[in-house]
C-alpha cells in the first residue's frame, strides 16, 4: 500500500506481502518503489524491508536516486537504468503445471512463507509461482494463474505483482531455495500487465555467477505466449556458517 502524508509518500508494506518472514518480499517491495520513479529503474535492496511500518520515499536529487527510508536507515536505493536481456523461448503452460512436481521447495524451502513462491500460502493469500526444472532446458519454469486479489478494477494484474511474479524463479534458478540468497539488486521491464485468471508461464535462468554473487533473468508471458514482463537481478547466498 501506498499513501501521501504531508509533504512526503510513504508506503507500507503489509504482513501478506512478506518473503523471509520479518521482511517483505524483495519483488514486491521493489515494484512498489518503482512506482515512484519517473524512469526505469534499478533497485539495490540494503536491508531487510520491515513489515507493517511507514517507509519514506524520499528523493535525493544531487545523486539522481529514490530512497526508501526506515527512520534513517535506508532500505533500498532506485537509480535509472535500462537493461537488455535475451530470453528464451518458455515451456508450454501444460508443461510448466507438469513440472510442479519437480519443485524443490517442496523438499527444502528457505522462505517457506514467502508471498511468491512459499509452499505453505494457500491460493488467494499467496502468489503460488513454484519455479521447477524442465527437462532438457536450462531453466525453471512456473505456471501462474493470478488469483482475483492481484487485480485492478479493469481485471489486469497490478504492476508490483507483475514484478513480484519476477522475482523468486530467479531464486531458484540459482539455487536460492535451499542456500537462501537473497536479493541484492533488481530491475524489471513490464510490458503489458497479465488478466487476473489468465495461465500464464514464468521461466527464470542463471546468467552468470561470480563467488557468492548469482545473477538471473527472468520473463513473464501470457496465455498466447507473449512476453509480457522480463527482469534482472542479482542474488548473493549467505557466507558459510551465517544465519538466514
Amino acid at each position: 500500500m501506498r499513501r501521501k502524508m504531508p509533504g512526503s509518500h510513504y508506503l507500507v508494506i503489509a504482513r501478506r506481502f512478506r518473503g523471509p518472514p520479518q521482511s517483505g518480499n524483495g519483488g514486491y517491495t521493489c515494484g512498489m518503489l518503482a512506482a515512484a520513479a519517473s524512469a526505469p529503474v534499478e533497485i539495490r535492496l540494503m536491508k531487510p524491508p520491515p513489515l507493517d511500518k511507514p517507509l519514506e520515499i524520499r528523493e535525493d536529487k544531487e545523486k539522481g536516486q529514490l530512497l526508501l527510508v526506515d527512520g534513517e536507515e535506508t532500505v533500498a536505493s532506485a537509480v535509472p537504468k535500462t537493461f537488455e536481456l535475451a530470453v528464451p523461448k518458455p515451456p508450454a503452460y501444460a508443461e510448466a503445471l507438469a513440472a510442479i512436481k519437480h519443485f524443490t521447495g517442496f523438499r527444502a524451502h528457505a522462505y517457506p512463507s514467502c508471498f511468491v513462491c512459499g509452499p505453505e500460502r494457500t491460493r488467494g493469500d499467496g502468489m503460488r509461482i513454484f519455479a521447477s526444472p524442465i527437462e532438457g532446458r536450462e531453466l525453471v519454469a512456473a505456471a501462474w494463474l493470478p488469483d482475483a486479489s492481484l487485480g485492478a478494477a479493469d481485471g489486469k494484474v497490478l504492476p508490483e505483482f507483475m514484478w513480484a511474479s519476477l522475482d523468486c524463479p530467479g531464486f531458484f534458478a540459482c539455487g536460492g531455495g535451499v542456500s537462501g540468497a537473497l536479493l541484492g539488486t533488481y530491475a524489471a521491464r513490464v510490458h503489458r500487465c497479465v488478466h487476473v485468471g489468465e495461465p500464464c508461464v514464468v521461466v527464470g535462468w542463471e546468467i552468470s555467477r561470480e563467488g557468492r554473487k548469482h545473477f538471473t533473468g527472468t520473463a513473464v508471458f501470457d496465455e498466447r505466449g507473449e512476453l509480457c514482463g522480463r527482469a534482472i537481478a542479482t542474488w548473493i547466498e549467505p557466507k558459510p556458517g551465517a544465519g538466514s
